[in-house]
């Protein structure tokens, strides 16, 4: 399992919030991530390198 963080953002770039979570791969870790940007767009990053964003 690999550790990754989802921050959440607002539009002007605030860090809003974040959640530490365990997936078995990156694939699955977007879909989760995907699913929570409905209020602020989320960044997805494992360590210090960004993986995703969505708006």
């Amino acid at each position: 399992m690999e550790q990754y963080t989802a921050y959440m953002v607002t539009r002007d770039g605030h860090l809003v919030g974040f959640v530490e979570f365990l997936c078995s791969d990156e694939g699955t870790a977007t879909e989760r991530v995907r699913k929570l940007a409905t209020d602020h767009a989320v960044e997805l990053w494992q360590n210090d390198r960004k993986i995703a964003a969505y708006e």
